[in-house]
């Protein structure tokens, strides 16, 4: 029993496997039948979304071309009545035409009447205006020319003026605005409202213009003039120009001293030397375009000394390069460049330093050698404000020794009984020659005139047994007659040049450290100077030299002793305006000083090194020959001072 019906239930269980197999193939085909359909249903959508974009595209385009058609029918419309018109004023142009030659004839016929009868007043009239135009002309011509002779005669004068009190002149130099120290980029530049915007104006060549703000925070425009004013656009040679008169006055036997003044960055090294790169071909003389004062007044010197030189006046020329570096002069030239040095004063009130490296120089190229070796080795730093900070003091000097060789008249004779001829061109000592006489022995042998101290510096002697030496050396038959040799005077002058350290504010150049020390020493040297203007402007009793080397070491410069010349560098940016404003007042507060006439350097005249070697011989040999040296030298003396007192008569 068991057994049919297992056999049974296996065969209803493989039925409805069969069934459910079937059911499974089914539902299968009816998905697969299904996503048939869901497919063509989506290109069904596909089909209608596109055919209602088309739809809606030729439905704009046919709105379009119907609002087109519109347009050109309104167009026509304008057209036609325009067409209309102008054919209209055609017509009439037609008609005008036609009558144009009938009424031209009529017009000429009637200008030409007109003509003849004001002809002769028509051409009388023109020549009057022209007669007066070539007035006008020349009225105007002769107003600019008496404009630019005023303008130059009243420059003479206040240089004049200048010369009289000795007032320092002071030139201003704006520089321009620069991407990278004004502003960081180039957009924001100069624009009104920013740091860098340009709040210092060139006026004219006497003038400049500068906002200053009250306390309040009104800004208002204030204009102060100096000798002369630069725009951003002036060049280097242009600036030398203006300077350059002052090297004239050097070899005429001024000192003279060219300082350049202004904040860190405002352009004083450039002014002064040029581009900051010191690796530049020196062995050409021919000058960059960029080159500063030193360079170019290094090359003035020379040309000037070559065209002023002769067989009896000749130039020698030595120069040396220090710094005042954290308040200690240094030599730039000398092996050990940190050694301090000393400053000492004169009796006769020049400052000078005993133990300073001074080199001979003849030419352009071995200054500049000099100038740019010193600049190796001169204290430089890079601060946020200028990344070629000058942490010194730089003073290039040049001193210049203009000797000349004079042939004296008074001879001293010796015990022979007849004098030796006189030299060729050489006065005779007779009462019709006198005043003659006297002037050759003035112009030899003048004295320095009371209240100024004579400087005697050596006689650049030619080395013992030289052909030079023997040439002038007198001969034993000279010596023996009594003719004394040549007397040589030299005049000593000096040609400062100096680069001061910018003042800084410590907040903008965000220096530490030693650099802070630096500016310290800076503003302090740089107050200092203020200061001693400041006394020599009130005319007080004591003047702060020596409060720092560096207003020590302008002694003699600042006192009165020399022509100066201060450049003022200025920024033109808003954000350097307090240091731009101190600048200024500088420069104010330097015009004002007045130090009386420049000194000029006096020759020294002395006797050369043979009369004192004749005058050792004499007493070597004979103390009575000695005696007769001496009686004939006051003969000579006496003489001398007669032929004063009959020129003075």
């Amino acid at each position: 029993m068991p057994e049919p019906a297992d056999s049974m239930f296996k065969e209803k269980v493989q039925k409805l496997e069969r069934l459910l197999r079937a059911r499974e193939e089914r539902i299968v085909a009816l998905e697969t039948e299904n996503a048939m359909l869901y497919l063509k249903l989506a290109e069904c959508q596909g089909s209608v979304r596109t055919s209602r974009f088309e739809s809606s595209h030729f439905r704009r385009l046919f709105e379009a071309e119907t609002g087109f058609r519109s347009n050109v029918k309104k167009s026509c419309k304008s057209l036609k009545k325009e067409l209309k018109t102008l054919k209209t004023d055609l017509n009439e142009l037609r008609v005008t035409v036609k009558e144009m030659p009938a009424d031209f004839a009529k017009d000429l016929k009637k200008a030409r009447e007109m003509t003849s009868q004001f002809g002769s007043e028509g051409l009388s009239s023109i020549e009057k205006i022209q007669s007066k135009l070539m007035e006008t002309e020349l009225k105007l011509d002769t107003a600019l020319l008496k404009a630019a002779t005023e303008k130059n005669r009243r420059m003479t004068l206040h240089n004049t003026l200048v010369e009289i009190r000795g007032n320092i002149r002071v030139h201003c130099r704006i520089r321009p605005l620069i991407v990278g120290i004004d502003s960081p980029d180039e957009a924001s530049l100069g624009k009104p409202g920013t740091p860098s915007e340009q709040v210092v104006n060139y006026v004219d060549e006497e003038t400049l213009s500068y906002v200053s703000i009250k306390s309040n925070g009104e800004r208002i425009m204030q204009q102060k003039e100096f000798e002369h004013v630069y725009n951003d656009m002036d060049d280097q040679k242009k600036i030398f120009d203006d300077v350059k008169t002052l090297l004239t006055s050097l070899l005429d036997g001024y000192n003279v001293c060219i300082m350049a003044y202004g904040q860190t960055g405002s352009g004083k090294t450039h002014t002064m030397l040029g581009s900051h790169d010191v690796n530049v071909d020196i062995d050409s003389e021919e000058l960059n375009k960029d080159e500063g004062i030193i360079p170019r007044a290094a090359k003035e010197i020379f040309k000037l000394i070559a065209e002023r030189e002769t067989l009896t006046e000749t130039y020698s020329v030595e120069m040396s390069v220090c710094e005042i570096y954290n308040n200690d002069v240094r030599d730039l030239l000398a092996p050990n460049k940190n050694e301090k040095l000393n400053i000492i004063t004169s009796s006769d009130g020049d400052t000078d330093i005993p133990s300073l490296v001074t080199k001979p120089v003849s030419n352009f190229n071995e200054v500049m050698n000099l100038v740019y070796f010193g600049m190796c080795r001169r204290h430089e730093d890079a601060t946020m404000v200028h990344a070629h900070s000058s942490r010194s003091h730089l003073i290039v000097q040049l001193q210049v020794f203009m000797t000349t060789n004079q042939q004296p008249v008074a001879r001293v004779s010796t015990p022979s009984s007849e004098a030796a001829p006189s030299p060729p061109g050489t006065p005779t000592r007779t009462r019709k020659n006198l005043p003659q006489l006297a002037n050759h022995v003035s112009r030899s042998q003048s004295p320095a005139p009371k209240g100024r101290t004579m400087r005697q510096t050596r006689s650049k002697s030619p080395a013992p047994g030289s052909a030079a030496a023997r040439s002038r050396s007198p001969s034993p038959s000279r010596s023996s007659t009594g003719t004394p040799p040549p007397i040589s005077t030299t005049v000593k002058t000096k040609l400062q040049l100096v680069d001061l350290a910018g003042s800084e504010c410590v907040g903008l150049s965000g220096v530490t450290g030693a650099a802070l020390r630096e500016t310290s020493f800076i503003n302090k040297s740089l107050s200092a100077l203020a200061d001693v203007l400041g006394a020599l402007a009130e005319h007080r009793s004591h003047i702060p030299y020596r409060n720092t080397r560096l207003t020590h070491m302008l002694q003699d410069t600042i006192g009165g002793n020399a022509k100066l010349l201060v450049m003022l560098c200025v920024s033109p940016a808003q954000k350097y305006i307090t240091e731009t404003l101190q600048c200024i007042g500088f420069g104010s507060r330097a015009r004002q000083v007045a130090r009386g006439p420049t000194k000029k350097r006096r020759p020294t005249s002395f006797v050369p090194n043979s009369s004192l070697s004749l005058g050792n011989e004499l007493q070597s040999k004979n103390p009575q020959i000695l005696a007769q040296f001496k009686q004939k030298v006051s003969k000579a003396q006496a003489a001398y001072s007669v032929l004063k007192k009959w020129q003075t008569n």
